[in-house]
């Protein structure tokens, strides 16, 4: 096997940034949960395509995430050979890199193949 990197990982055609917009209630602690439940990437090693159920869960911040740039984001994976971890924590980077939430979970359920079924969470609790 290739040796698997996180700058492989990190190799996305137009690669769409996530947008945000201000939080107009900044002085407050509450959750956002979004769910992408037709999330898509490319197994490295076997070349077949993982299907996977994204949740998203944040207290924001100043800014909050506009959902039309993650979808673009998240549907940037489609082609990209990445492990099930990769996806987690690059999901979690950026989020944490666009919009610098309080707190984040992000949870990849991806879908049962070869009789495993991966369920990756990566955290953020915050500055």
């Amino acid at each position: 096997m290739k040796e698997y990197t996180k700058e492989h990982a990190e190799k996305r055609a137009n690669t769409p940034e996530i947008e945000a917009w201000p939080n107009q209630y900044a002085d407050r602690d509450y959750w956002i949960e979004i769910s992408m439940p037709e999330f898509t990437c490319v197994c490295p090693r076997t070349g077949l395509p993982d299907f996977a159920t994204i949740n998203i869960r944040y207290i924001p911040d100043q800014v909050c995430l506009e959902l039309r740039s993650l979808k673009l984001y998240l549907n940037s994976f489609r082609n990209v050979g990445i492990f099930h971890e990769n996806v987690a924590n690059q999901i979690r980077d950026d989020i944490i890199k666009y919009a610098s939430p309080r707190k984040l979970f992000v949870e990849t359920n991806f879908n049962v193949r070869g009789g495993l079924h991966t369920v990756i969470k990566a955290e953020y609790l915050g500055k």
